[in-house]
């Protein structure tokens, strides 16, 4: 199978370069970035000398030509623009963006504050959360990409909203993210001496992901779900960490929890459900897993769900490339059967 990368330079076009070369049955037929066009991928790739290979333009049809299946790990407003072009050349197209993540036109411009996809695409779109859509996913022309919080938040919530365990109104989400979660711009809040030795708040009740998670919790509770979402830079390069608060709607004991959590996710070989020790970002770097812990404080009454990811393999580049596996019918792991780097 042939797929082509658009958005190769940044750091999920580089960690889906990653995986595709090691993919028994995925060949990268392109290398796409506007930007870098004619030039060598290693000037841009320090990590791989060996890549001699230029960076093709983004021309459909020579794109078109070369491969069946398109990622885009573009910033948002790209891909809305571009995948059409590929989808009415019958291509699948797997977009890393949020472009074509929230189903109401509205909540995009509003959130993310450029114009919306047309809406004949986003009614076509199937969300990827890997877990629990698969089923969706096997016929999907265009498959949405969750972003990297949503993807630990609602592996973390959904199991205890599909069971009505917990009062959707109590939801309190605090997040902690590496810098690479910020892109590869350079920006002044990102410079080594501004994230050294600090823990910065951002988008405090505004950010792009909130009505994404929402939108999800709520179609599966089949209940309004409203969250109060705080994410955190933090000065790793990797990792997200989701501490998730709510308030149960009857007694459970963390045995309860643990059951409901393993039963969930039992046949899911990335989502490790946890006993005895607390998820942690090392513990995920570098992999597609993802580690949720569980606890009911017994003192406040309140759950305590936690959930560690690696933000580009699980929270976007290896999530991308297991919804390829799903939708290709290649097993689920192809490419994506790598430990975590440790320590």
């Amino acid at each position: 199978m042939r797929v082509s990368v658009i958005g190769s330079t940044g750091y999920g076009g580089m960690e889906l370069l990653r995986i595709l070369k090691r993919h028994p049955e995925f060949q990268i037929a392109s290398y796409v970035s506007s930007s870098q066009a004619g030039r060598p991928l290693n000037r841009s790739f320090p990590h791989m000398p060996q890549l001699t290979e230029t960076f093709w333009d983004l021309d459909v049809k020579q794109i078109c030509d070369s491969a069946d299946l398109i990622f885009f790990a573009t910033p948002a407003g790209v891909s809305k623009e571009y995948a059409p072009l590929f989808m009415e050349e019958e291509k699948v197209v797997i977009d890393l963006s949020g472009d074509f993540r929230l189903n109401d036109p509205g909540q995009y411009e509003t959130w993310y504050q450029k114009p919306a996809a047309d809406r004949k695409y986003l009614d076509m779109a199937v969300y990827g959360l890997s877990e629990w859509f698969a089923g969706e996913l096997k016929t999907a022309q265009l498959i949405s990409n969750p972003g990297c919080y949503p993807t630990a938040a609602l592996l973390a919530l959904l199991p205890l909203l599909k069971e009505k365990c917990l009062d959707p109104a109590s939801v309190i989400i605090d997040a902690k993210s590496g810098v690479t979660g910020a892109g590869r711009a350079a920006r002044q809040p990102n410079l080594f001496s501004e994230i050294n030795e600090n823990l910065r708040p951002y988008k405090i009740s505004h950010h792009q992901h909130i009505p994404e998670i929402e939108q999800v919790a709520s179609g599966l509770a089949g209940t309004d779900v409203r969250v109060q979402f705080v994410p955190h830079l933090v000065p790793m390069n990797r990792g997200i960490l989701v501490t998730i608060y709510a308030q149960p709607l009857n007694k459970y004991t963390k045995a309860d929890l643990l059951q409901l959590y393993e039963e969930t996710y039992a046949s899911e070989p990335f989502v490790r459900v946890l006993k005895d020790k607390w998820p942690e970002t090392k513990a995920v770097q570098g992999s597609n897993f993802c580690d949720i812990g569980v606890q009911v404080d017994e003192r406040t009454g309140r759950f305590v769900i936690l959930a560690a990811i690696d933000n580009l393999m699980k929270g976007a580049a290896g999530q991308a490339v297991q919804n390829a596996n799903i939708r290709m019918g290649c097993p689920v792991t192809a490419g994506l059967d790598m430990d975590p780097l440790y320590p």
